[in-house]
């Protein structure tokens, strides 16, 4: 694969834990950001740099360590129905939804 001994991070958004590399590109939950503005990642579960022998690991985070990604802009999802229904009730239920991200560049992990 491509990255296959790039520096990567590993961060928790969300109550999400993601690996990451430089250059990537990705949707996290959505939160209010301008297109072009940067957003900061500070809780670095693991990082590893390209000439490490093995990652450096957090307790439960690497101090210091930061991962700075630029907004491309807003995405939405993949629709998916919820339907609720009752048999002999006469009982249906069908609502749409789309979830919001932010999808975002990672410009530098430090």
């Amino acid at each position: 694969t491509e990255h296959a001994m790039k520096a990567y991070a590993i961060i928790e958004d969300s109550g999400t834990q993601i690996k990451v590399h430089e250059g990537d590109v990705l949707d996290i939950d959505f939160r209010e950001a301008q297109a072009g503005s940067t957003i900061t990642f500070d809780k670095v579960l693991a990082q590893r740099s390209e000439d490490a022998d093995s990652a450096t690991l957090g307790d439960p985070w690497i101090n210091k360590a930061t991962v700075t990604a630029e907004v491309v802009g807003d995405k939405l999802g993949d629709k998916i129905d919820v339907i609720k229904y009752k048999r002999r009730k006469n009982y249906r239920r069908k609502q749409g939804h789309r979830q919001r991200y932010v999808r975002v560049k990672v410009t530098s992990i430090a």
